[in-house]
């Protein structure tokens, strides 16, 4: 299987995950024009499963380094795929509250602070429980905090922003969903790496997973979920009127094509993030990804006009949003060094 050989390319792949994780959303703004993000979800999630599967017999079956797919899905044990399995049922539950909250108060708001805080308590739970010798914590902790300052300036010019440029229940609504969504996400990646061997990629302990594998059991485990979930959420949406699967077999090709290349993207990122981990670390390579928030915001601000007609102030806070991330992002980058 292919496999990062440095720190400096294990960032780089970093960067990829945090541009996939931050940009998926377009794709279902693209499809909510006449499309509920409930029905986007099925096609996202069929999108995420071929992507994995794509990417396991390609890159995870190349090379003579480490276990090619099939052999390491073979000879994998219960407790390592149940540990992913467990984290695509936690992020599948999280991913959902981060897609209402999107469609509720858009990408500028949802993303950078839902994923935000995500952020924050996902590197805790990874130093905590896969530590990585040689990393500087306390620049990796002043990184996160300067992230935590953007999310909270991109919470208050979503504050300022009039009443008559958005509902303002709605709103509310949007950013309670944002913030249940970071708090349940950020245990995903660290549940998922229980069942990976993080330090030697080349000779993988017996019985754990390759992150070619686990990419493809995860994204099994969220298609399998999403039956439970996204069939509860459909009957009881968080706003509007159910809807149902005929629906969903009613839309056109088009539409579908669209949210499966939202979740071959996700897929992506998140694959490069799993293969970056072996030389970045757990800690730094979950923060690096999760600085999606900014790539987010930059395409609801400039791309998606969420903010059109705010005042100065609020253009200010996100600049200084922007600001903040970016030095935050290079802590993390200097802290794994």
């Amino acid at each position: 299987m292919y496999i990062v050989g440095s720190y400096t390319l294990a960032v780089i792949f970093c960067f990829i995950t945090m541009l996939c994780w931050g940009s998926w959303g377009n794709t279902q703004k693209l499809a909510a024009k006449s499309w509920r993000y409930e029905l986007f979800y099925w096609d996202y999630v069929i999108g995420m499963v071929l992507f994995s599967l794509l990417l396991a017999f390609t890159a995870g079956s190349i090379g003579t380094e480490g276990r090619p797919f099939l052999q390491d899905i073979a000879q994998a044990n219960w407790s390592s795929i149940g540990w992913v399995l467990l984290g695509a049922v936690v992020f599948n539950v999280s991913n959902i509250l981060l897609s209402a909250s999107t469609s509720i108060a858009g990408m500028a708001v949802a993303f950078p602070l839902g994923v935000g805080i995500a952020l924050v308590m996902g590197v805790l739970n990874n130093i905590l429980l896969h530590p990585t010798a040689g990393q500087n914590t306390g620049l990796l902790w002043l990184g996160v905090a300067l992230v935590v300052a953007a999310v909270i300036c991109n919470g208050v010019a979503s504050g300022k922003v009039s009443n008559d440029q958005r509902d303002p229940r709605q709103n509310r609504k949007g950013v309670i969903l944002a913030v249940l969504a970071g708090l349940i996400m950020s245990f995903f990646s660290a549940l998922v790496y229980n069942g990976v061997d993080l330090a030697d990629f080349h000779n993988p302990a017996a019985g754990k997973l390759t992150p070619y594998t686990a990419m493809v059991i995860f994204a099994l485990g969220v298609f399998l979920s999403n039956f439970v979930v996204n069939t509860i959420v459909m009957k009881k949406p968080f706003v509007g009127e159910p809807v149902t699967y005929a629906q969903y077999f009613k839309g056109n090709f088009k539409t579908h094509l669209v949210g499966m290349l939202g979740g071959a993207i996700w897929a992506l990122g998140t694959s490069l993030n799993y293969i970056s981990a072996g030389e970045a670390g757990a800690a730094v390579s979950y923060a690096l990804g999760q600085g999606a928030p900014m790539i987010a915001a930059i395409w609801g601000v400039f791309i998606w006009k969420e903010f059109k007609g705010a005042s100065k102030s609020v253009y200010g806070l996100l600049a200084l949003m922007f600001g903040l991330f970016i030095a935050g992002l290079s802590c993390v980058v200097v802290a794994g060094m």
